[in-house]
Parts: structure tokens; C-alpha cells; sequence
């Protein structure tokens, strides 16, 4: 079961970073890993570094995708972006973070939560 659920998991993500080069963004790394926590795809929108977290659901039987990302996830996405930054020599950077959340195949870009 895990197995199956990681592979849902990587192919929500693959759809998201087709969704954002689709977009013009350009995709910078994906499953940055930091003591912090870990960001699904990190991209950059223009000037700005975008630090994306990647959530689907097959149903809504526990809640939507995005009701999933809770305030303590958001923080720790945002502490994995800024060791990014700072590993990339990006610190002086604009960024944001967002959240792709896929439900039952429908796909809702959450800029700037």
C-alpha cells in the first residue's frame, strides 16, 4: 500500500512540474531535502523563487488535497526554501510559496499561501 501511495504521490508531482513549465517557469529542483523539511519542487517565476508543495487525492474521503497542508507544513516547507536559498547563493531572492493541490484529477494553483 505505501508503495502504491508514494508512486500516486511522485506521479502528482511529475503532473505539477508539466503543469508549471507548461506555465513558462523554470524548474530549479525537486525533493530539495534540508534538516528542516523537504520542498516538492522548487521553480523560479521571473525573479521569484516559488518553493511548491505537491498534494493529490485520488478522493475526498480525508479532505481535500489542500486542507492537507496545514500551518506547521507550511512553515517547515518555508525553512527547507530558505536553506535552499542560502545553499544557492540566492538569499537577496523574492520568494513564495505555493501549493499545487490535485483532486480527482483537477489540478487548483494556490499562489502565495
Amino acid at each position: 500500500m505505501q508503495d502504491f501511495q508514494k508512486n500516486f504521490g511522485n506521479t502528482g508531482e511529475q503532473i505539477a512540474e508539466r503543469f508549471l513549465r507548461s506555465r513558462g517557469l523554470e524548474i530549479l529542483a525537486k525533493n530539495f531535502h534540508a534538516r528542516e523539511g523537504e520542498v516538492d519542487i522548487v521553480a523560479r517565476d521571473g525573479e521569484t523563487i516559488i518553493f511548491v508543495e505537491v498534494k493529490a487525492r485520488r478522493n475526498q474521503k480525508f479532505g481535500s488535497a489542500i486542507e492537507s497542508v496545514d500551518e506547521r507544513k507550511l512553515e517547515k516547507i518555508a525553512a527547507a526554501g530558505e536553506r535552499f536559498l542560502q545553499k544557492n547563493s540566492l538569499e537577496n531572492s523574492a520568494w513564495r510559496v505555493d501549493v499545487i493541490a490535485i483532486d480527482e484529477g483537477k489540478l487548483k494553483w494556490i499562489r502565495g499561501v
